[in-house]
């Protein structure tokens, strides 16, 4: 199974559709067959599902996106998980059946975007780096 993962340097980023790159790893059999790094080719609805699915990505893992995100995901047979920490680690634990699904981070209505400004998602590492 192929999935991405939501990279902000060695971490999970706490939003999809925000984060520097993505990590595609493919997994089977609880190995890790391997793994590259991609920039994230950009955020505007639907496109994100649309990169990911066509590389044939099943699951995407992040801290948190909203529920039309969520939808447009589902709708491409992508399954969004939500947690943070190490990406390496996280990366394991999903390989072995061993990570444990969270909930989304993000609030509705905070994100950016859809020709509307909107405000921030309010993300404790955000809020932490930036008072």
């Amino acid at each position: 199974m192929k999935i991405a993962i939501s990279t902000d340097g060695e971490f999970v980023s706490p939003h999809f559709g925000r984060c520097p790159t993505f990590t595609i790893a493919e997994v089977e059999n609880g190995e890790i067959l391997n793994t590259e790094e991609i920039t994230n080719p950009g955020h505007h609805p639907g496109f994100l599902p649309e990169f990911l699915s066509e590389r044939g990505v099943r699951c995407i893992i992040c801290g948190g996106m909203g529920r039309r995100a969520q939808s447009l995901f589902t709708e491409k047979g992508i399954e969004p998980f939500f947690t943070g920490g190490r990406v390496d680690e996280v990366l394991k634990k999903f390989a072995k059946g061993e990570l444990e699904r969270g909930t989304s981070e993000c609030q509705p209505g905070a994100g950016r975007g859809y020709g509307v400004e909107k405000g921030e998602c309010e993300h404790p590492e955000e809020r932490e780096t930036h008072e």
